[in-house]
């Protein structure tokens, strides 16, 4: 059982804390690895295939409000993940480089405060090179930020313009530039099948980032998500044989320059896997605060699910008040077994099958019908230690992932 600190908060009643520790349909031996996310919710302009929930900033930043916010909401969480270390850190958006040199400070000084962090734990920002400033980022490092995730998307200038992105190809190379000076980790996301992109551009895009010899790589193939610009108005895209072709020759191209491909859109050189997103995909947990933000907490007999409230101004007015949760619903007994895969099943390498009991407490049998079916289609490897999918199995993941739906 995770001790409670009533002393810590009168904001969170104790009969709100004993809630979430009563017996309830699942016996967890141990609980997860706990990371922490953060979000940072406005951009300078919003990009037309952009799902995420961001603003675009219209005036002055309200920032010291917004950190208050973040650290009530972080005081009244304490109780629920009282006890347990923080791994990793991942301050996301949005865009978080636009968050004043003092602000991250104070930020990362709130947290230190507040939570026990593991000695090594990863601290990542994500950053959008139109808001690079090299003193600025050498503050963030000094602050504690020790790995970026700078979002490139393309170097070419056209594409980038029809992404809708603030920068170009020039302020793409002098961000990596500024970065590999203040930080040793730092991963490059990449977009491709763009609006009119050939494989030639693609591969110039890829060829580039080798270049810069990043510790990290994220391939994304460009989607067209609902509620967004691109869906209401959709570009012309490379058709699946061209975007095959990419994907291809982003399989070689990475994996001749030493990268090892260990998650759907992931490449990384040997020990510079991304430690938050693979607490993810193994069904860690994570709390998260901030506007928008989605939080995974395990309980010795539960599994609990929240989502903050998503427009800034609420989530400022409702955190202050003490309530900055939304949404919060229990993950039902039924629908673990398909959480756990739909996560665990995006690893190139699989996961082994011990670790299913793990992080649900539910037998592996539950799961066995739909472990057959995968394995007779081709879909899946499975041995007595580890499951994983394919070549055919990744290649078609979601139906990968849709076999172990729940009735």
């Amino acid at each position: 059982m995770i001790p409670i600190r009533p002393d810590i908060l009168q904001a969170v009643p104790a009969r709100v804390v004993e809630s979430y520790l009563k017996p309830g349909l699942l016996n967890l031996s141990a609980l997860p690895p706990l990371s922490l996310y953060v979000h940072f919710p406005w951009c300078v302009r919003k990009c037309p295939y952009c799902d995420f929930n961001s603003h675009e900033q219209d005036g002055a930043l309200p920032e010291q409000d917004y950190l208050d916010a973040l650290r009530a909401d972080l005081e009244q969480a304490l109780p629920l993940i009282w006890g347990r270390k923080i791994h990793t850190i991942f301050i996301g958006g949005g865009t978080p480089s636009l968050m004043s040199a003092q602000g991250m400070d104070r930020l990362l000084s709130d947290i230190r405060t507040l939570l026990p962090l593991d000695a090594d734990a990863e601290i990542t920002m994500e950053a959008n090179p139109g808001t690079f400033e090299a003193e600025k980022f050498i503050s963030f490092a000094a602050s504690g930020i020790n790995r970026l995730s700078i979002g490139i998307q393309s170097f070419n200038s056209d594409h980038l313009q029809a992404l809708g992105r603030i920068h170009d190809g020039d302020e793409a190379r002098r961000a990596i530039d500024i970065a590999q000076h203040s930080f040793a980790n730092f991963n490059l996301d990449l977009m491709y099948a763009l609006p009119n992109q050939t494989l030639t551009q693609a591969e110039q895009d890829l060829q580039t980032a080798l270049s810069f010899a990043p510790p990290h790589l994220s391939l994304y193939h460009l989607t067209l998500e609902p509620n967004t610009v691109f869906a209401k108005f959709p570009p012309a895209v490379p058709d699946d044989d061209a975007s095959a072709a990419m994907q291809q020759m982003i399989s070689e191209f990475t994996a001749a320059a030493g990268y090892e491909h260990y998650e759907v859109s992931a490449f990384a050189k040997s020990g510079r896997r991304a430690k938050h997103n693979l607490n993810y995909w193994e069904f860690g947990d994570y709390l998260g605060i901030g506007a928008g933000a989605h939080s995974k907490l395990s309980f010795p007999h539960r599994i609990v699910r929240q989502a903050r409230y998503k427009q800034p101004a609420s989530y400022i007015q409702q955190a202050m008040a003490g309530n900055a949760i939304h949404e919060e619903a229990e993950v039902g007994r039924d629908e673990l077994g398909f959480e756990f895969m739909l996560n665990a099943l995006r690893l190139t390498g699989g996961f082994e099958s011990r670790l299913f009991a793990e992080r649900t407490s539910l037998p592996m049998q539950l799961i066995e019908p739909a472990l057959q079916q995968a394995e007779a289609k081709g879909l899946l490897m499975v041995d007595y230690k580890t499951i994983k999918p394919t070549e055919l199995g990744q290649r078609f993941l979601n139906d990968l992932q849709q076999l172990f739906l729940p009735d």
